[in-house]
């Protein structure tokens, strides 16, 4: 008997235990809870930490995260106003507002992804639909002195034609007025789920995938026919230089030989004066130019294999008969 008293007693406690550990839970800094009795709300959401109790067996609790969330939206393929096919891909942040009738309506968080995937996604659809690309994927007009002009880009074809001219081109709305209008279109909507749409933003924005390899050919085009065009004017300004060059080249020389000229022609009267003024002392002078410049003449004229026929009265031969 006593034995059976005590198996009844440890069984005792051990029910007892189990009730009182199954009335106490602890909420998390970063939690907060509903509980349900038998799927009904009781009461008002605990947000605050610590050791909490419940009513055992009975009562369920519902935990929700109170820190903010993230939403990594799906890629789409949609198409702008002016009929660019592109692709997508979006973010946003969210957190639980109001957790009654986020439980209320939505249940969990996985929940949650459905709703947020479906009015996020059609509201990011409509504002693209509503804008052209320069919209979408630019947020502020460059300088006047980077801009392309439309006849330095001539691409061909439906799909990308233009694209250059196009994507450069002055814009009024831009990528985060863009992402501001789908934030205050979708805010309403979800905070009759019980949540609040922090912020939402364009990820990555992409052709789509069936006209990206022709996009990515004309974009390769431009850029060559941009490079085409600075080396030609490269190379006009290569031959106006070469040719001023070759001007002053020209003209250098000119210069130089007019000034050897008349180095040499000065020199050269200069030695005539010194001549004359040397071979105009006396007549014997004058007789010794005379034969100096004879025997000159017979140097440059008369070779080791030359036949020469002089007159026996010819001023060449003069000296020669004068020698014998």
């Amino acid at each position: 008997m006593k034995q059976g008293s005590y198996a009844v007693g440890i069984l005792l406690a051990m029910c007892v235990a189990i009730v009182m550990l199954s009335s106490i839970y602890v909420l998390d800094v970063t939690q907060q809870v509903f509980i349900t009795r038998f799927g009904k709300i009781v009461g008002k959401p605990i947000t605050k930490p610590g050791l909490k109790f419940k009513v055992p067996i009975v009562d369920k609790v519902n935990r929700f995260d109170k820190r903010y969330l993230e939403w990594d939206g799906h890629r789409n393929q949609v198409t702008t106003g002016d009929q660019r096919f592109i692709e997508i891909d979006t973010y946003a942040r969210w957190r639980i507002l109001d957790a009654r009738t986020f439980f209320e309506k939505v249940k969990d968080e996985s929940g949650s992804r459905t709703r947020l995937d479906d009015i996020l996604d059609g509201a990011a659809r409509s504002a693209i639909a509503e804008n052209n690309l320069a919209e979408i994927v630019r947020s502020e007009n460059r300088a006047e002195d980077e801009q392309i002009s439309e006849s330095d880009v001539n691409l061909d074809g439906d799909e990308g034609a233009g694209l250059g001219a196009n994507i450069l081109q002055s814009f009024k709305v831009g990528r985060e007025n863009i992402s501001r209008q789908i934030l205050e279109k979708a805010k309403p909507t979800l905070a009759e789920f019980g949540i609040e749409l922090l912020d939402f933003r364009f990820k990555r924005i992409n052709y789509a995938p069936e006209v990206q390899a022709q996009i990515f050919q004309r974009m390769i085009a431009e850029r060559k026919q941009m490079a085409e065009k600075f080396r030609s004017e490269g190379f006009g300004e290569a031959a106006k230089i070469e040719g001023r060059q070759q001007l002053e080249l020209d003209r250098i020389q000119s210069e130089a030989q007019r000034k050897v000229k008349e180095i040499q022609g000065e020199a050269d009267a200069e030695a005539a004066r010194i001549y004359a003024a040397a071979y105009n002392q006396s007549p014997e002078s004058r007789e010794f130019y005379e034969f100096l410049k004879t025997m000159e003449a017979y140097q440059e004229s008369i070779g080791q294999k030359d036949w020469l026929i002089f007159s026996s009265k010819s001023e060449f031969f003069r000296y020669l008969k004068k020698s014998q």
